[in-house]
């Protein structure tokens, strides 16, 4: 499972976040790294702030609203997503995320499915920063524009190179899916994007379209759940 997300935040919400962040407080991002906390050198905006939650729940309902992330993800539940800052020097070396997030404010847990970063830093902005993934082709490497996401298997091994110039400015994002197997979501995603490249060409009471649009929804109700 990964998936390359474009414009999952425009760019005058972009531009707004980075305005809501140019005066936030920033932190020592290793304790959330949980038990990789010792390959993580960055900072973040305190996870439990007000701002933290607010744009937190911005970035939420931003990736709700993208198709391809919905396609990929088909998301159950989204731990409060986190704001980290990268300067010269700081990196995430390769690791594993925890299977399990609990969210201190209220108590509640997920299964850590998937993870996703969305950036708010221009790529010409930073000199490293490449975020490396291993997935079964490899290693693959990513370096976003500002706005678009990666989403990416948390079972995979991952990490951040160090930044060498400037600074790196992005959200990361834990999710738990309705799918939990990384194959069966694949093969709904490959479904699901099919039957949205086809929709525009093929009325939509064709009986094929009905067709494949039934077996998309009894997949999900035979892996699903909710």
């Amino acid at each position: 499972m990964l998936a390359y997300v474009p414009m999952a935040l425009g760019k005058a919400e972009v531009l707004r976040f980075r305005d809501a962040l140019a005066g936030a407080p920033w932190e020592d991002g290793a304790p959330s790294g949980g038990a990789s906390k010792t390959a993580k050198r960055n900072s973040q905006v305190p996870p439990d702030s007000e701002l933290a939650r607010k744009l937190g729940a911005a970035v939420g309902s931003a990736l709700l609203a993208s198709p391809a992330f919905v396609a990929a993800a088909i998301p159950l539940r989204i731990f409060p997503p986190l704001f980290e800052r990268h300067e010269v020097g700081d990196r995430y070396d390769p690791h594993v995320d925890n299977a399990v997030r609990g969210d201190a404010m209220t108590g509640a847990r997920i299964r850590v499915d998937l993870a996703a970063t969305l950036l708010l830093s221009e790529p010409e902005e930073y000199d490293g920063g490449h975020l490396v993934v291993e997935d079964m082709f490899g290693s693959r490497d990513f370096k976003p524009r500002a706005g678009d996401a990666v989403l990416f298997s948390a079972g995979s091994l991952n990490m951040l190179t160090p930044i060498t110039r400037g600074e790196r400015i992005s959200s990361f994002v834990w999710l738990q899916s309705m799918i939990q197997s990384d194959e069966a979501r694949d093969l709904i995603c490959d479904l699901d994007t099919a039957i949205q490249d086809l929709s525009p060409r093929i009325d939509g009471d064709d009986p094929d379209m009905r067709k494949l649009t039934t077996v998309y929804h009894n997949l999900i109700r035979i892996w699903g759940e909710a």
